[in-house]
């Protein structure tokens, strides 16, 4: 069940309806607007239906849910607004539509008559599929699985991308410096855009007079521009208020840019910033940022899953990132934003539907119906031997072999054993970096080339200062060059604090003369 109880626009559903919510969205100038996706795939809409935004054919308010028959069975992933307001989703097979508000043509079908039910986005979309779409006050732009990125709508900063302030009635695809680039993440304030591409730069148009596209000055931009003090630093997310931008990189760290009266930059001041200024997160590694263009309000969800807050906060200006007791950042705001809307679409699997993939997660470690058991370091692990033959050559030949019903384990620890065995039920890792080392050598000596993969990217998201030593001589006794060369290149951007811990001290002479040869070479010694 997705829990929908903070926000008061669904506080009429009966507790029977509420329960078969899978997907929401609350919007609209003051959060008094809905659309909700059921376990069954059905869509309702409610709320006041301002410009028709809700879908339904008609402007007229509802303070009950009413379906939105022509959305039904189309399986929403993407859907974003506009202040208008305007509405647009994204589909499972790719397809986009779009209604509502289309005073400035944001609805993107070459006119600029408000749209009542949802209409397909076709011009220049009918032969791509839309991943994912965002939406600015009165503009839209959309991703697509080829890494391209089409825009629409109002124009009058330049936030359309295409070279001009003229409105663009339809998509039109945004070239200029994006052209043969792979676009993997896009994001939009009230008149700008964002966009990250796979090899983690950021490129943003449109307005900028709060500094809000990084550029180091206050200057509209038509096109889109590489965000130049962001070189050499890896973006894998962005997300935008209203005129301010937040940016996670690969290693947990966030950078902000752009108007900071509310304090929604998190630096400890009120001043804009027209370049990233990295935010002190003490050291917590971020996983999450969240932002909307509605408002001023900024969150950020750490590893461990804590919840921060900072910006407009129910009309409080709070200038340092402050801890929640949240699990979510949809929490922050539902409770603290100003209007209190959904920041993305809100979504949950039904527990009462569960694929394959889910009922095999269900079954790991139950003794019901399992076949076999492991006891490592005294404590038994239960599991079925034809999932463990079908996902691993290794227990193909083993079990072939052998009838016994306990086989004891002594090489790996019970913790390690038991993530190997949850992985071939789940093809996802569930252990803190440090302990992933011993799962990265369970990986090496069972030849389980994606679970090194998986390893390795896991043990990338919890580097730090203190560990940076301990997991490079993991990765280079392992043999896992892409994670050696990221703690290297880790360990050189933050040589002064790696080279004080207690690991450097105890380094292997080898690995430390490899280390300094090879740092040296960087640039990492010079003056």
């Amino acid at each position: 069940m997705l829990d929908v109880g903070k926000w008061p626009v669904f506080a009429l559903l009966p507790p029977e309806e509420l329960r078969l919510v899978r997907q929401a969205c609350v919007f609209g100038s003051a959060a008094n607007e809905a659309i909700y996706v059921t376990v069954n795939d059905e869509v309702f809409a409610l709320g006041t239906n301002c410009s028709g935004c809700l879908g339904l054919g008609d402007t007229q308010s509802t303070i009950e849910p009413r379906r939105i028959d022509i959305l039904c069975g189309k399986k929403i992933v993407s859907l974003s607004y506009g202040t208008g307001p305007h509405v647009v989703i994204a589909t499972a097979d790719g397809e986009v539509y779009a209604w509502g508000h289309n005073g400035y043509s944001q609805l993107g079908n070459g006119t600029t008559n408000h749209g009542l039910t949802p209409a397909l986005v076709s011009t220049n979309l009918i032969s791509k599929r839309v991943t994912e779409v965002a939406c600015g006050s009165h503009h839209t732009i959309a991703l697509t699985t080829e890494g391209e990125v089409f825009a629409w709508g109002y124009n009058n900063s330049g936030q359309v991308g295409s070279g001009s302030t003229a409105n663009q009635p339809t998509p039109r695809r945004v070239s200029s410096c994006l052209q043969n680039k792979v676009v993997v993440n896009i994001a939009c304030g009230q008149l700008c855009s964002m966009a990250v591409l796979d090899n983690g730069e950021t490129y943003g148009w449109g307005y900028n007079c709060n500094g809000q596209l990084g550029l180091g000055n206050n200057g509209n931009q038509q096109t889109p521009c590489r965000i130049a003090a962001l070189q050499g630093i890896n973006i894998i997310q962005v997300a935008c208020g209203y005129a301010h931008t937040l940016a996670l990189t690969d290693e947990g760290f966030v950078y902000s840019w752009g108007a900071n009266s509310y304090g929604q930059l998190g630096t400890g001041n009120k001043s804009n910033q027209a370049v990233p200024t990295l935010i002190n997160m003490d050291k917590e590694r971020m996983v999450e940022v969240a932002a909307c263009h509605t408002s001023h309000t900024s969150a950020a969800k750490t590893q461990s899953g804590q919840v921060l807050m900072w910006g407009q906060c129910r009309g409080q200006a709070v200038a340092y990132p402050h801890l929640t007791h949240f699990t979510s950042t949809d929490d922050v705001f539902a409770c603290f934003a100003t209007p209190a809307v959904t920041w993305h679409l809100l979504s949950v699997d039904g527990d009462d539907y569960l694929t394959v993939a889910q009922s095999l997660k269900r079954e790991f470690d139950s003794p019901e119906i399992s076949d076999l058991k492991f006891l490592v370091d005294g404590k038994c692990i239960h599991v079925h031997k034809a999932l463990l033959k079908i996902r691993c050559e290794h227990f193909r030949a083993l079990l072939n072999e052998t009838d016994e019903e306990t086989i004891e384990i002594h090489q790996f620890s019970y913790l390690v054993y038991r993530a190997f065995l949850e992985y071939l039920y789940t093809d996802t890792i569930n252990l803190p970096p440090e302990d992933a080392i011993g799962l990265l050598d369970l990986a090496t000596y069972y030849r389980e080339s994606r679970l090194k993969r998986l390893c390795q990217e896991t043990i990338k998201r919890g580097i730090t200062e203190e560990n940076a030593i301990t997991l490079l001589s993991a990765a280079v006794k392992y043999e896992a060059r892409d994670l050696e060369e990221f703690c290297f290149k880790f360990c050189v951007n933050h040589l002064t604090a790696v080279t004080q811990t207690q690991a450097f001290a105890d380094m292997d002479h080898d690995l430390l003369k490899n280390f300094i040869s090879k740092a040296s070479r960087y640039g990492a010694f010079k003056n």
